[in-house]
């Protein structure tokens, strides 16, 4: 089905720029030449974009922002102004605008800005419009991305958080599979009790058992008080076992009659306690060659991997990638104190073709890296590491030598009248042909002009 766009502005020629430029992007546009106009339409019918100026006489873009929540939640609103402040794009983006556009701006800007949000995964109607209770939503806001390969992961982390089975996240390092852990547990009927997280890689080994199962007092000579451990301590609740493949050998074989008799021995203790625990465990390495080389029990994976969710790497979702550039820039406008409002076009480009060996941890510290170092409000490819602002374009061109040439012409022509202000004569004076001549290119009725050229 053809996505439907509303373009509301007090210019006509706005209007008709917008209107054209995205009617020949394949959706179908509607367009209100007010507020008041926008509301009513928006009443009478549910658009999946509104993109609507934020001054105009009257009702004003930030008001159709706010009442559109009401009138038709589904929509995702993006704002633009040629009167831009950094204030007023940050109350833009708090009152619940998907992004910001400051004219004069290039159209395909506002391409792939429609583009990106429509590939946000649907919110249900009914609840569209509801907050989510904070353990609820922890999956969804930070699992970001609307691929399918993350859909798929999503459609795993519901079907199984409602079972007691363990579970087993693989993947590569920095893709996130504590996240998934997380969600796990915030769906489960485990959700009220506590996550304990712990890395099997960064506790020694002559320390892991005790902090693991616990100790009595007085068990080994630096035990001057008992410790319960962390299985005691996840009772009821969830007990995620980072990097399971650098446990030892002995403590895998502690860890599965942990497992089949669902109790546990403390170091130095004559007798058990009985603990309900389910086990999340994760590994970025290959726990079948582990098992052929002799270092993870193969009945212990047996128990661990009950339910398998592979996280995939960054560079099997490039399509993600500006989905969580901006989840990333709002997270890092808080804790750098910035006012980042996103990335120019050839950064984001840079970002999307770039192979992410690091996967989402390294472009969190990427961006990072370049709001700290950057000087203004726009992330450009002079704020990014050398090694991505060489990275090729990905970007499908035409092999035909005539498509090619319609394709330059077209854009160029939007191009211009995007940085003239959508100033239909002022963008012919700048690209040398009449204004006559400038309504045939755009298919549209000239006012009655001699074509002279």
């Amino acid at each position: 089905m053809t996505a439907s766009i509303l373009v509301v502005d007090d210019e006509s020629t706005t209007q008709d720029t917008l209107g054209l430029f995205l009617e020949t992007e394949g959706y179908s546009v509607a367009v209100a030449g007010s507020g008041e106009e926008a509301l009513t339409r928006i009443e009478q019918q549910e658009f999946d974009v509104i993109v609507a100026d934020v001054v105009m006489p009257g009702v004003s873009g930030l008001e159709v922002l706010e009442r559109s929540r009401a009138l038709n939640p589904s929509a995702a609103v993006i704002l633009m102004t040629g009167h831009a402040t950094v204030e007023m794009a940050i109350e833009a983006l708090r009152k619940g605008a998907c992004d910001y556009l400051q004219k004069p701006f290039v159209l395909h800007d506002l391409s792939r800005c429609v583009q990106r949000l429509l590939r946000r995964p649907p919110a249900p109607p009914e609840i569209a419009h509801v907050p989510r209770p904070r353990q609820s939503a922890l999956g969804d806001e930070l699992l970001v991305g609307a691929s399918s390969v993350l859909r798929l992961v999503r459609e795993q982390i519901a079907r199984c958080a409602s079972a007691p089975s363990n579970v087993l996240v693989t993947g590569e390092s920095g893709t996130g599979k504590e996240l998934v852990a997380r969600a796990i547990h915030g769906a489960s009927p485990r959700r009220h009790q506590r996550l304990v997280a712990v890395n099997c890689g960064a506790i020694p080994d002559s320390l892991l058992e005790s902090q693991l199962f616990g100790h009595v007092r007085g068990a080994f000579t630096s035990a001057v008080q008992a410790n319960p451990g962390l299985f005691v301590a996840a009772h009821g609740g969830t007990l995620f076992l980072d990097e399971i493949a650098e446990l030892p050998v002995l403590l895998q074989a502690k860890l599965l009659r942990v497992i089949e008799e669902k109790q546990v021995w403390a170091v130095g203790a004559t007798r058990p306690q009985p603990v309900d625990v389910r086990i999340i465990a994760s590994t970025n390495r290959n726990l079948a060659g582990e098992i052929d080389a002799g270092r993870f029990r193969a009945d212990l994976f047996y128990r661990l991997n009950v339910v398998h969710v592979l996280l995939p790497s960054l560079r099997e979702r490039p399509e993600d990638i500006p989905l969580l550039v901006d989840h990333f820039i709002r997270r890092l406008n808080l804790k750098l104190h910035r006012r980042v409002l996103g990335v120019e076009p050839e950064a984001l480009r840079a970002l999307m073709t770039y192979r992410w060996k690091g996967n989402v941890r390294e472009l969190e510290h990427v961006l990072e890296q370049a709001m700290i170092l950057g000087d203004s409000d726009m992330l450009g490819l002079r704020h990014l590491p050398e090694e991505l602002r060489d990275s090729p374009s990905s970007t499908p061109r035409p092999t035909d030598l005539r498509d090619a040439v319609r394709q330059f012409s077209r854009d160029h022509i939007l191009d211009v009248l995007a940085r003239a202000g959508f100033n239909k004569r002022e963008a012919a004076r700048l690209l040398g042909i009449s204004l006559a001549s400038l309504y045939r290119k755009l298919n549209v009725d000239a006012p009655g002009e001699d074509d002279a050229e």
